[in-house]
């Protein structure tokens, strides 16, 4: 059956599906019947536009021995349960396309994805040095409307933080250092003790001075720093 005739057979079933709705009583079945209805709209709008790239084909043949160029997808989103990593990217009308067009190949540690002659382009990404190894025999697609779900399957049930390993080192590095957590007294202390080990013993009396009246303010309840 050719592309024609499977158009013309849809368009059949959406008008009896049409009619059998109209004389349809029970709201069960007008629920059950919508739903097929929408599935039968999906299946025909993506015949018609395999039917309407078979014409451009047909019409120009040079363009089938031209190859698509290839744009690459930056934008997604991502996240997580217990025991996948998802990934979604949007793009648009990637349902209508034969589903063999959407390839996602996995390894342990990535992912790729080729989307092949979307509005005329390929659309491609690569994501390597995933944080976590993944299970690339458990991982899966799924192609929703007009976005591509990716399901990395987690081998550890263990929460990421990012989803590839140069991103957690660039959070890691981006954490504050011990020196710039630490209490700044600690710091004072730490110059104080220096400044007594390596003076001379005028040095150290001064210091031993300044402590003894420190301490005793201290234990008064004014400010050890108000001297």
């Amino acid at each position: 059956m050719d592309l024609t005739e499977q158009i013309n057979q849809l368009e059949a079933d959406l008008m009896e599906m049409g009619s059998l709705l109209e004389k349809s009583e029970r709201k069960r079945v007008q629920e059950l019947l919508k739903q097929e209805q929408k599935k039968v709209e999906k299946e025909l709008s993506g015949k018609k536009q395999q039917k309407e790239l078979q014409a451009r084909r047909q019409a120009d043949p040079s363009a089938a021995s031209k190859p698509a160029y290839t744009v690459k997808i930056n934008n997604y989103a991502w996240d997580q349960s217990d025991k996948f990593v998802k990934i979604y990217l949007t793009l648009k009308d990637v349902h209508k396309i034969p589903s063999e067009n959407v390839e996602v190949n996995f390894t342990e540690r990535s992912f790729s994805v080729l989307v092949k002659d979307l509005d005329g382009k390929n659309h491609q990404m690569k994501i390597l040095n995933l944080s976590y190894p993944i299970d690339e025999k458990e991982s899966c697609k799924k192609i929703k409307t007009d976005m591509i779900l990716v399901m990395c399957k987690k081998k550890m049930t263990k929460k990421w933080e990012c989803l590839t390993k140069a991103e957690l080192q660039s959070k890691e590095r981006e954490k504050p250092t011990t020196e710039e957590t630490a209490d700044p007294s600690d710091g004072l202390m730490t110059m104080l003790k220096k400044i007594y080990t390596d003076g001379d013993d005028e040095m150290k009396r001064t210091i031993n001075k300044a402590w003894s009246e420190s301490q005793e303010k201290k234990s008064r309840g004014e400010d050890a720093l108000d001297v």
